[in-house]
């Protein structure tokens, strides 16, 4: 019998986590903090845009929408009015699928 037949199965790791994470909330908001100033309007029109689209995208993974082309608009959208977050323009929409897509 091969030797790494015989090694016992390794036990589960434990988390690092200093406390517990809840796992039914999963896309509870973070702590604000002030964005930086002098920059110009169109860069936080498109940072909070990139925030918004990043939620969404991990709402849906969550979901278990997995590809892209799973992610339509209107799934999106609906996903949106259940994390509690103001339904997504279509470029948002897009981003989400773009997020879904280059991220894997």
């Amino acid at each position: 019998m091969p030797a790494a037949a015989l090694k016992p199965k390794p036990l589960p790791t434990q988390s690092t986590a200093k406390r517990p994470v809840p796992l039914d909330m999963p896309c509870a908001p973070v702590e604000k903090r002030p964005l930086p100033p002098g920059r110009p309007r169109e860069w936080y029109v498109t940072h909070n845009r990139r925030l918004k689209a990043m939620r969404l995208a991990i709402a849906l993974l969550d979901s278990g929408v997995y590809l892209p082309g799973q992610a339509r608009n209107d799934r999106i959208r609906t996903t949106a009015e259940l994390i509690g977050v103001h339904p997504p323009s279509d470029i948002t929409c897009h981003m989400v699928r773009a997020f879904m897509r280059y991220n894997r």
